[in-house]
């Protein structure tokens, strides 16, 4: 999942981001490298009575609290089976800490801004909703995350 750095033909260098890929199930998830802080291997998830589903539980990391969220059930896909491996991608809002539960860590990618696009009309609408847009890559769409989307979902439950 490789895109060659090319530069454009009057020899100026054209905008790129970068992006850490996850993969969730079987689609490949991008978030802004500027907003992860760790990558981690989650070690005794607490579960919270009363959670919200998608919340995994607590964890301590390195000290912190940090609150687990699945993003299988963020994104309303299938849930991990009980002895499979998970690793989590650590990113902070608010002054709180979140490790976001996902399968695997791929590569990181600098992509041209150029090839970014908007969320294609037949994009879930779940998935929609905490995206910023898609790259299509060599037969894959990487789905690029806006975190605050992504943890809208306290700002939710805090108004409640």
């Amino acid at each position: 999942m490789s895109i060659p750095d090319t530069d454009r033909e009057d020899g100026s260098a054209e905008a790129k981001s970068d992006f850490i890929t996850v993969r969730i199930a079987d689609q490949w998830f991008g978030f802004p490298v500027s907003v992860v802080h760790d990558v981690f291997m989650p070690q005794n998830i607490t579960y919270v009575p009363l959670a919200r589903r998608e919340v995994a539980g607590v964890l301590n990391l390195r000290g912190r609290i940090v609150t687990a969220i699945d993003m299988r059930l963020l994104l309303e896909l299938p849930r991990r089976e009980e002895d499979a491996r998970c690793m989590a991608v650590g990113i902070e809002k608010g002054g709180e800490s979140y490790g976001l539960l996902i399968d695997e860590v791929g590569e990181v990618l600098s992509l041209k801004d150029s090839d970014f696009e908007a969320n294609p009309s037949n994009l879930d609408a779940c998935w929609s909703e905490i995206s910023k847009g898609v790259y299509r890559l060599e037969g894959t769409l990487l789905v690029v995350l806006d975190t605050d989307r992504v943890l809208a979902f306290e700002e939710a439950v805090k108004a409640a």
